[in-house]
């Protein structure tokens, strides 16, 4: 049977193997995927063990994904772009490299009818995840995207190195100028119950709210959003299905439908409240 597997460290709460399960039933292929805890300092002994041992392609997660990155002899452009890599595949001996991520979160903003053409996007953040995604927020051709980030200097770090791709400007939080359509949390503030500090007029009227981030009820972000009056307020675990379904394909060439999945890992959560 062909063998996937996610990485990283911890892993054990990882939903991907379940995810996948549900895309192999779905499209009746023959594959099995599992959790590996790779060791954090031998993240590419285990990758080359995986192979070894038939390994066909892998997820890559926090902390190996810029690991991932320089440990690819060929990497798509938007994984070149964000310097991090969460999908792998061997063409023959060679170790390919893509990052779905961005992908991931256009398609769950389009799938609930968030646009994106001409906006003027809040991107809070300059971590691994925000990297990740700028590429295909910009493909997606908003018409300007605000890198804001506790260290200013990080977000007009990462400004500068998009700034080919668009209208991108960054800086601290206290640097925020005029109201959004969007705004999107990827910092890791949710995780700790902590906020970004915004102000309600940040949001435009009618603008929607997305967080990276999910739990079992919505984040303190989300939590934010519902206060200020977002129009559509969502957290990430659309995200997360949606990048899965794009390693699926790059994996299986075939799409997997992911409308139902979501829809277990909500009942899921709601089971755990």
């Amino acid at each position: 049977m062909d063998r996937y597997a996610v990485f990283g460290h911890p892993i054990k709460h990882s939903k991907s193997p379940l995810i996948h399960a549900c895309f192999a039933k779905q499209t009746g292929q023959k594959l099995s995927y599992e959790a590996i805890l790779a060791p954090l300092d031998g993240f590419p002994e285990a990758i080359h063990r995986f192979r070894q041992e038939g390994g066909l392609g892998a997820n890559v997660t926090l902390p190996f994904k810029q690991q991932a990155a320089k440990l690819c002899d060929t990497l798509s452009e938007r994984a070149r772009l964000a310097g991090a890599v969460n999908t792998l595949y061997w063409q023959g001996e060679k170790l390919c490299g893509d990052n779905t991520d961005g992908e991931g979160l256009v398609r769950d903003l389009r799938k609930h009818h968030i646009a994106l053409n001409g906006r003027r996007v809040l991107l809070l953040g300059a971590g691994g995840a925000v990297r990740g995604v700028i590429p295909e927020l910009m493909a997606a051709e908003v018409g300007e995207l605000v890198i804001a980030n506790r260290t200013a200097a990080k977000a007009k770090e990462l400004a500068s190195l998009f700034s080919h791709l668009g209208a991108i400007r960054g800086g601290g939080f206290d640097e925020i100028e005029g109201s959004f359509d969007l705004i999107i949390n990827g910092t890791s503030a949710s995780l700790s119950a902590a906020l970004p500090p915004l102000l309600p007029e940040m949001l435009a009227a009618g603008g929607s709210c997305y967080d990276m981030a999910y739990g079992d009820k919505p984040t303190i972000f989300q939590q934010w959003a519902s206060e200020t009056g977002a129009t559509i307020n969502l957290a990430g675990l659309g995200m997360l299905v949606e990048q899965a379904a794009v390693s699926f394909e790059i994996w299986r060439g075939v799409s997997p439908a992911t409308d139902e999945v979501y829809d277990l890992l909500m009942a899921q959560l709601g089971e755990a409240t």
